[in-house]
């Protein structure tokens, strides 16, 4: 008889977890944007300037 593979069935529940938290955190970040209106910009974290409305950057004064 085969020796079960205890590692394999924990590293299976752990991703089925970590799935079904990622679903979660989307269906709730779906529903705070639903409830906003409209979803947020995109943040940009290099310290570029954003885009403008237009999709161009913004001139310099």
């Amino acid at each position: 008889m085969a020796k079960p593979n205890y590692q394999f069935e924990k590293r299976q529940r752990d991703l089925a977890k970590k799935n079904k938290q990622e679903e979660k955190r989307r269906q709730k970040l779906a529903g705070k944007a639903a409830a906003d209106g409209a979803p947020n910009p995109p943040s940009t974290d290099d310290g570029a300037a954003p885009l403008s409305p237009d999709g161009e950057a913004p001139a310099e004064v």
